[in-house]
Order: C-alpha cells, then structure tokens, then sequence
C-alpha cells in the first residue's frame, strides 16, 4: 500500500487531515503514534476548522520537520514551500476554505466538528486531499533517501 492510500485509508476511518498524512509516515519517524495523533489534532480543517492552511499540508510540514531535522531553518522553510506549491499546482490552492469552496461545500468555521457519516465523506475532497499531499511527499522523502 502507499503512502497516499494509508493517508487516504487513515482519513476515511475518521482522522483529521493533518493526521492522516502524518501518520502515514509514523514508521519513519522516532515518535510514538499516540504522540503524532495528538500534535496533528489541532490542524484538522485548516487548523482548528479556521479554513487556512489545508490540514494535509500542515501534516506534510510536520513530518519534514521530524523527517528531515538535519536541514537548516531555511533549508527546511525551502522543502515545506516545495510541497506547498506542488500541492497548490495540483489542486488550485493550499488553503482549506478555496478546496472546500472549489468543491462546493460550505466552509464552515465553527469549533465543532462535523459528524463523519457517508454524506460527510461523499461530499468533501478531504480523502483525495490526503492521498495527494502524502504522494507529494513521498515523492520528496524518496529524492532526499528518506525512504
């Protein structure tokens, strides 16, 4: 399986955004899964469901941060931006409340999370978005020997 399919996998059975990517890269990592799920949590739609930057995005700069702790600030601000525009250049944007809006749900900013029921999951690119932001990734990690 992939890491995009575990990040979509992860999504699917009811973590946030930013979870699900970072813990598609838990074995890579030297922290504890229960750890990763909680650093991740607050990042869920756009952090904290404020609809800024995309869950999977924050995921993905989480993981290079631990992945790749031997780069400088700026080499590592020059990778995070990387995946950031790559991800922007697949899907029109970075930032959750464009995805949503793109894709016609209503961005909602309220603190309360949705329910995750199948009309939730039918109408939102959130799954896809895992699986994209986690390829890009992946694909970064693999030109760096990280995996």
């Amino acid at each position: 399986m992939t890491r995009a399919q575990i990040a979509r996998e992860n999504f699917l059975s009811g973590y946030n955004c930013a979870q699900a990517v970072l813990l598609a890269f838990a074995d890579l990592v030297k922290v504890d899964r229960e750890t990763l799920e909680n650093i991740a949590r607050p990042f869920g739609g756009g952090f904290a469901r404020l609809r800024e930057v995309c869950g999977t995005v924050s995921g993905a700069a989480m993981t290079m941060g631990l992945l790749f702790s031997e780069k400088s600030k700026s080499e590592l601000y020059a990778l995070v931006q990387a995946h950031a525009n790559a991800f922007k250049e697949q899907n029109g944007s970075y930032l959750c409340r464009e995805l949503l809006d793109g894709a016609g749900v209503r961005a909602e900013t309220a603190p309360t999370a949705e329910a995750r029921t199948a009309a939730y999951y039918h109408k939102r690119p959130c799954a896809e978005l895992c699986a994209c932001s986690a390829a890009i990734l992946e694909e970064l990690c693999a030109q760096y020997g990280k995996i």
